[in-house]
């Protein structure tokens, strides 16, 4: 596990609480769906990372 995949694991579990929050406060819709996006791209790219799938 290098310093890259453990930053980007991060920053999407950074999202996915962000994507909790906003839910709670009732805001759009479409800015959930733009964060989940973020934290899905975010977490499959730094696993992939760790797997060495993708360098």
């Amino acid at each position: 596990m290098n310093g890259l995949s453990t930053v980007l694991i991060v920053v999407g579990l950074f999202l996915l609480g962000g994507i909790i929050s906003f839910f709670k406060q009732d805001m759009p819709k479409g800015l959930i769906v733009l964060l989940g996006i973020g934290a899905a791209m975010c977490l499959s790219a730094g696993v992939l990372r760790i797997e060495g799938l993708w360098s």
